[in-house]
Protein backbone atom coordinates (compact mmCIF):
# COMPACT_ATOMS: atom_id res chain seq x y z
CA UNK A 1 0.00 0.00 0.00
CA UNK A 2 1.33 3.40 -0.80
CA UNK A 3 1.71 5.86 2.06
CA UNK A 4 -0.39 8.81 1.92
CA UNK A 5 2.48 11.34 1.49
CA UNK A 6 3.81 9.04 -1.62
CA UNK A 7 0.17 9.47 -3.25
CA UNK A 8 -0.66 12.82 -2.30
CA UNK A 9 2.73 13.90 -3.65
CA UNK A 10 1.72 12.07 -6.96
CA UNK A 11 -1.42 13.54 -7.17
CA UNK A 12 0.82 17.45 -7.30
CA UNK A 13 -1.71 18.90 -4.62
CA UNK A 14 -0.51 21.98 -3.13
CA UNK A 15 1.14 22.21 0.78
CA UNK A 16 -2.28 23.27 2.44
CA UNK A 17 -4.49 20.75 0.63
CA UNK A 18 -2.27 18.18 1.51
CA UNK A 19 -2.18 19.25 4.95
CA UNK A 20 -5.92 19.14 5.19
CA UNK A 21 -5.74 15.74 4.30
CA UNK A 22 -2.86 14.76 7.06
CA UNK A 23 -4.80 15.64 9.57
CA UNK A 24 -8.05 14.35 7.86
CA UNK A 25 -6.68 10.75 7.84
CA UNK A 26 -4.04 11.46 10.57
CA UNK A 27 -1.29 10.83 9.10
CA UNK A 28 2.48 11.99 9.81
CA UNK A 29 2.63 15.32 7.39
CA UNK A 30 6.17 13.93 6.18
CA UNK A 31 7.11 10.99 4.25
CA UNK A 32 10.10 10.52 7.42
CA UNK A 33 8.31 11.16 10.12
CA UNK A 34 6.51 7.99 11.23
CA UNK A 35 4.65 4.67 9.75
CA UNK A 36 1.33 4.54 7.69
CA UNK A 37 -1.76 4.14 10.52
CA UNK A 38 -3.11 0.84 9.05
CA UNK A 39 -6.64 1.63 8.80
CA UNK A 40 -6.85 5.75 8.94
CA UNK A 41 -10.48 5.54 7.89
CA UNK A 42 -11.34 4.06 11.40
CA UNK A 43 -8.72 6.50 13.29
CA UNK A 44 -9.55 9.93 12.41
CA UNK A 45 -9.01 12.28 14.50
CA UNK A 46 -11.74 13.97 17.09
CA UNK A 47 -12.43 16.09 15.69
CA UNK A 48 -12.86 16.12 12.12
CA UNK A 49 -12.33 19.45 10.32
CA UNK A 50 -15.68 21.19 10.30
CA UNK A 51 -18.17 21.28 7.02
CA UNK A 52 -17.60 25.07 7.18
CA UNK A 53 -14.07 24.57 7.17
CA UNK A 54 -13.79 21.88 4.57
CA UNK A 55 -16.89 24.70 2.18
CA UNK A 56 -14.18 27.44 2.30
CA UNK A 57 -11.18 25.10 1.75
CA UNK A 58 -13.44 23.63 -1.94
CA UNK A 59 -14.48 26.66 -2.94
CA UNK A 60 -10.67 28.16 -2.67
CA UNK A 61 -9.17 25.08 -4.55
CA UNK A 62 -7.70 26.45 -7.71
CA UNK A 63 -5.94 23.07 -8.58
CA UNK A 64 -7.08 22.49 -11.58
CA UNK A 65 -5.99 24.84 -14.18
CA UNK A 66 -8.55 23.52 -17.03
CA UNK A 67 -11.51 23.59 -15.15
CA UNK A 68 -11.14 26.26 -13.72
CA UNK A 69 -11.16 28.21 -17.05
CA UNK A 70 -13.97 26.16 -18.31
CA UNK A 71 -16.01 26.47 -15.35
CA UNK A 72 -15.19 30.97 -15.37
CA UNK A 73 -15.66 30.89 -19.46
CA UNK A 74 -19.00 29.12 -18.74
CA UNK A 75 -20.49 31.64 -16.00
CA UNK A 76 -19.32 34.57 -18.28
CA UNK A 77 -20.48 33.62 -21.80
CA UNK A 78 -23.67 31.96 -20.12
CA UNK A 79 -26.42 29.66 -21.86
CA UNK A 80 -28.86 32.24 -23.40
CA UNK A 81 -31.64 30.69 -20.96
CA UNK A 82 -29.53 32.04 -18.30
CA UNK A 83 -28.48 35.58 -19.24
CA UNK A 84 -29.68 37.14 -16.47
CA UNK A 85 -27.93 34.76 -13.66
CA UNK A 86 -25.04 35.09 -11.66
CA UNK A 87 -23.02 31.71 -12.11
CA UNK A 88 -21.80 30.37 -9.04
CA UNK A 89 -18.49 29.50 -11.64
CA UNK A 90 -16.54 28.06 -8.60
CA UNK A 91 -16.02 24.44 -7.18
CA UNK A 92 -18.97 22.99 -5.54
CA UNK A 93 -19.26 21.54 -2.28
CA UNK A 94 -21.52 19.17 -1.03
CA UNK A 95 -24.90 20.08 1.03
CA UNK A 96 -26.91 18.15 3.07
CA UNK A 97 -27.96 17.20 6.37
CA UNK A 98 -24.58 17.25 9.02
CA UNK A 99 -25.94 14.20 10.50
CA UNK A 100 -26.67 12.11 7.47
CA UNK A 101 -26.35 8.62 7.43
CA UNK A 102 -26.83 8.45 3.40
CA UNK A 103 -24.09 9.80 1.02
CA UNK A 104 -25.09 10.39 -2.67
CA UNK A 105 -22.50 10.82 -4.63
CA UNK A 106 -22.68 11.95 -8.21
CA UNK A 107 -19.67 12.96 -11.15
CA UNK A 108 -19.31 16.45 -11.18
CA UNK A 109 -21.74 19.96 -11.46
CA UNK A 110 -23.51 20.52 -14.49
CA UNK A 111 -21.97 23.30 -16.65
CA UNK A 112 -25.46 25.02 -16.27
CA UNK A 113 -26.70 23.12 -13.19
CA UNK A 114 -24.56 23.28 -10.31
CA UNK A 115 -22.03 25.53 -11.98
CA UNK A 116 -24.65 28.29 -12.31
CA UNK A 117 -26.65 27.87 -8.71
CA UNK A 118 -23.64 26.68 -6.58
CA UNK A 119 -25.39 23.40 -5.25
CA UNK A 120 -25.66 19.70 -6.95
CA UNK A 121 -27.88 18.89 -8.57
CA UNK A 122 -29.82 22.07 -8.62
CA UNK A 123 -31.20 23.63 -11.20
CA UNK A 124 -30.71 20.80 -13.99
CA UNK A 125 -32.39 18.09 -15.60
CA UNK A 126 -30.59 15.22 -13.40
CA UNK A 127 -31.56 17.28 -10.02
CA UNK A 128 -35.52 17.75 -11.57
CA UNK A 129 -35.12 13.74 -12.15
CA UNK A 130 -33.93 12.83 -8.35
CA UNK A 131 -35.24 15.30 -6.38
CA UNK A 132 -39.17 14.30 -6.65
CA UNK A 133 -37.68 10.78 -5.84
CA UNK A 134 -35.75 11.57 -2.68
CA UNK A 135 -38.93 14.47 -1.66
CA UNK A 136 -41.08 11.05 -1.76
CA UNK A 137 -38.98 8.65 0.32
CA UNK A 138 -38.26 11.38 2.69
CA UNK A 139 -34.70 12.56 1.89
CA UNK A 140 -35.63 16.06 0.59
CA UNK A 141 -37.86 18.70 2.02
CA UNK A 142 -39.03 19.64 -1.22
CA UNK A 143 -39.21 17.84 -5.07
CA UNK A 144 -37.73 20.46 -6.92
CA UNK A 145 -34.22 22.33 -6.96
CA UNK A 146 -34.25 25.45 -8.49
CA UNK A 147 -31.48 27.60 -6.60
CA UNK A 148 -29.16 27.53 -3.59
CA UNK A 149 -31.79 29.74 -1.64
CA UNK A 150 -34.93 27.88 -2.75
CA UNK A 151 -35.27 26.39 0.90
CA UNK A 152 -34.91 23.40 -0.34
CA UNK A 153 -33.27 20.86 3.32
CA UNK A 154 -31.96 17.35 2.90
CA UNK A 155 -33.28 14.65 5.79
CA UNK A 156 -30.59 11.66 6.47
CA UNK A 157 -28.87 12.53 3.00
CA UNK A 158 -25.60 14.59 1.83
CA UNK A 159 -25.08 14.71 -1.69
CA UNK A 160 -21.72 15.10 -2.59
CA UNK A 161 -19.44 15.04 -6.39
CA UNK A 162 -15.88 13.06 -7.01
CA UNK A 163 -15.02 16.81 -9.20
CA UNK A 164 -15.89 20.02 -8.01
CA UNK A 165 -15.86 21.85 -10.88
CA UNK A 166 -17.62 21.26 -14.37
CA UNK A 167 -15.49 19.17 -16.54
CA UNK A 168 -15.50 19.86 -20.50
CA UNK A 169 -18.19 17.22 -21.84
CA UNK A 170 -18.65 16.04 -18.42
CA UNK A 171 -15.16 14.04 -19.04
CA UNK A 172 -12.77 15.14 -16.03
CA UNK A 173 -9.46 13.36 -16.51
CA UNK A 174 -8.09 10.91 -14.09
CA UNK A 175 -5.75 13.64 -12.72
CA UNK A 176 -8.28 16.24 -11.78
CA UNK A 177 -10.58 13.33 -10.08
CA UNK A 178 -7.49 12.35 -8.19
CA UNK A 179 -6.68 15.99 -7.35
CA UNK A 180 -10.17 16.15 -5.95
CA UNK A 181 -10.11 13.23 -3.81
CA UNK A 182 -8.58 15.36 -0.56
CA UNK A 183 -12.03 17.07 -1.01
CA UNK A 184 -14.41 13.64 -0.99
CA UNK A 185 -11.83 12.36 2.04
CA UNK A 186 -12.57 15.85 3.74
CA UNK A 187 -16.45 15.53 3.60
CA UNK A 188 -16.90 11.76 4.61
CA UNK A 189 -14.61 12.71 7.62
CA UNK A 190 -16.98 15.04 8.53
CA UNK A 191 -20.36 13.11 8.49
CA UNK A 192 -19.37 10.15 11.12
CA UNK A 193 -23.09 8.89 10.96
CA UNK A 194 -23.09 7.90 7.12
CA UNK A 195 -23.47 4.10 7.10
CA UNK A 196 -24.76 4.31 3.14
CA UNK A 197 -22.85 5.33 0.27
CA UNK A 198 -24.81 5.58 -3.07
CA UNK A 199 -22.67 6.37 -6.17
CA UNK A 200 -24.56 8.09 -8.85
CA UNK A 201 -22.53 6.38 -12.41
CA UNK A 202 -19.43 4.66 -12.32
CA UNK A 203 -17.19 7.47 -12.13
CA UNK A 204 -18.64 8.48 -9.14
CA UNK A 205 -18.41 4.49 -8.22
CA UNK A 206 -14.71 4.53 -9.21
CA UNK A 207 -13.67 7.76 -7.22
CA UNK A 208 -15.15 5.98 -3.87
CA UNK A 209 -13.25 2.69 -4.25
CA UNK A 210 -9.90 5.17 -4.70
CA UNK A 211 -10.84 6.74 -1.98
CA UNK A 212 -11.54 3.27 -0.12
CA UNK A 213 -8.17 2.07 -1.58
CA UNK A 214 -6.04 4.96 -0.57
CA UNK A 215 -7.41 4.79 3.24
CA UNK A 216 -6.90 0.59 3.23
CA UNK A 217 -10.71 -0.08 3.58
CA UNK A 218 -10.11 -2.47 0.55
CA UNK A 219 -7.68 -4.01 -1.27
CA UNK A 220 -8.35 -4.47 -4.52
CA UNK A 221 -11.08 -2.26 -6.76
CA UNK A 222 -11.98 -5.14 -8.57
CA UNK A 223 -13.98 -7.07 -5.98
CA UNK A 224 -16.49 -4.18 -6.06
CA UNK A 225 -18.31 -4.09 -9.63
CA UNK A 226 -20.72 -1.33 -10.60
CA UNK A 227 -24.03 -2.07 -11.45
CA UNK A 228 -27.36 -0.52 -11.69
CA UNK A 229 -28.49 -1.58 -8.04
CA UNK A 230 -25.20 -3.24 -7.15
CA UNK A 231 -25.03 -3.61 -3.45
CA UNK A 232 -21.93 -4.20 -0.99
CA UNK A 233 -20.83 -4.59 2.62
CA UNK A 234 -17.70 -2.92 2.78
CA UNK A 235 -15.12 -4.22 5.32
CA UNK A 236 -15.33 -0.77 7.81
CA UNK A 237 -19.54 -1.51 7.79
CA UNK A 238 -20.56 0.97 5.13
CA UNK A 239 -23.42 -0.19 2.68
CA UNK A 240 -21.95 0.85 -1.26
CA UNK A 241 -24.95 1.14 -3.25
CA UNK A 242 -24.65 1.79 -7.39
CA UNK A 243 -27.20 3.16 -9.70
CA UNK A 244 -26.87 4.70 -13.17
CA UNK A 245 -26.68 8.30 -12.95
CA UNK A 246 -30.00 10.07 -13.18
CA UNK A 247 -28.52 12.40 -16.45
CA UNK A 248 -30.76 12.78 -19.04
CA UNK A 249 -28.98 10.69 -21.83
CA UNK A 250 -30.23 8.11 -19.31
CA UNK A 251 -33.55 8.71 -18.23
CA UNK A 252 -34.63 10.68 -21.93
CA UNK A 253 -33.55 6.98 -23.14
CA UNK A 254 -35.53 4.67 -20.81
CA UNK A 255 -31.88 3.53 -19.75
CA UNK A 256 -32.94 4.80 -16.16
CA UNK A 257 -36.54 5.33 -14.99
CA UNK A 258 -38.03 6.45 -11.47
CA UNK A 259 -39.27 3.00 -10.64
CA UNK A 260 -35.16 2.07 -11.23
CA UNK A 261 -34.05 4.59 -9.50
CA UNK A 262 -36.67 4.63 -6.14
CA UNK A 263 -35.34 1.49 -5.47
CA UNK A 264 -31.90 2.36 -4.90
CA UNK A 265 -32.76 4.73 -2.95
CA UNK A 266 -35.85 2.05 -0.65
CA UNK A 267 -33.20 0.09 -0.20
CA UNK A 268 -30.64 3.17 1.19
CA UNK A 269 -33.37 3.53 3.47
CA UNK A 270 -33.23 -0.39 4.48
CA UNK A 271 -29.59 -0.56 5.08
CA UNK A 272 -29.27 3.22 6.71
CA UNK A 273 -31.71 1.96 9.62
CA UNK A 274 -34.40 4.75 8.04
CA UNK A 275 -36.94 2.16 7.28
Amino acid sequence: MYSIYAVITWARLPPALFHLLAVILHQPTHPDSGPLLPNPLLQLPNPAPSLDRIRETITACELCPRLRDYCTRIGEVRRRAYQEDVYWARPVPGFGDPRARVLILGLAPGAHGANRTGRNFTGDGSGDFMFPVLHELGFASKPRAISSDDGLRLRHAWIAAVVRCAPPGDKPTPQEIRNCSVHLAAEISALPRVRVVVCLGKIAWDGFLAHLLLTGVIARRSDYRFAHAAEYTLPNGLHLLGSYHPSLRNTNTGRLNRAMFARVFVRARELAGLA
